[in-house]
């Protein structure tokens, strides 16, 4: 059996005028982008560009390269991915068959999920203190499938029991860049979605 090799790739581009190494390299971070589900990292992105070349600033050419289309590049967590802006989700929904990870779920899902959030990391008991009751493991295991959670440090008491995080999908779902843009309590009570104890 032949031994697969992995293409070199020349990301220096030294044959190119340095307008056109500057734009090839624009599209290899689309490219990237477009390719991947999940956010991509700056070290990520780098290996497609040469030594020395500002991932950052290429991000910001290719957003402004995008200004006017049906997608967008976001910020995610520590890393960019290209999404469709919100203006389109009703034309995609009428169309695509796209996968929803919050759509069917319901308010009590998204009222444990946003406890994990809040709260994270976090475990089943301390998610019994919150709502009253058990949360059930089929719940948890709802929310794990569709990546929107995943398992965060043992608790370190007796037992040590698994607790929950919220992931970068999480964070997707939810058209968030990072946790910090979570409304915060006080939001919440002024909005009428918690109560003030």
């Amino acid at each position: 059996m032949a031994e697969r090799t992995t293409p070199v790739l020349d990301r220096e581009l030294a044959g190119l005028p340095q307008d056109l190494r500057w734009r090839e390299w624009m599209r290899r971070v689309e490219a990237v982008l477009f390719a991947s589900n999940t956010p991509v990292a700056r070290e990520d992105l780098a290996r497609v560009v040469g030594q020395g070349a500002s991932v950052d600033l290429l991000i910001e050419d290719l957003t402004a390269d995008l200004d006017g289309r049906s997608f967008e590049v976001a910020r995610v967590a520590d890393g960019w991915m290209l999404r469709t802006r919100r203006a389109y989700a009703p034309a995609i929904r009428a169309a695509a068959d796209i996968g929803d990870h919050v759509s069917d779920l319901s308010a009590f899902d998204i009222a444990v999920l946003a406890a994990i959030a809040y709260h994270q990391p976090i475990t089943r008991e301390g998610l019994k203190e919150i709502f009253g009751k058990d949360i059930s493991r089929e719940l948890i295991g709802r929310l794990h499938d569709r990546g929107l959670i995943g398992t965060g440090p043992r608790a370190p008491r007796r037992g040590a029991p698994y607790t929950f995080v919220t992931t970068d999908q999480f964070l997707v779902a939810f058209d968030l860049q990072s946790l910090r843009d979570l409304p915060d309590r006080e939001q919440l009570a002024d909005a009428g979605l918690r109560r003030d104890d």
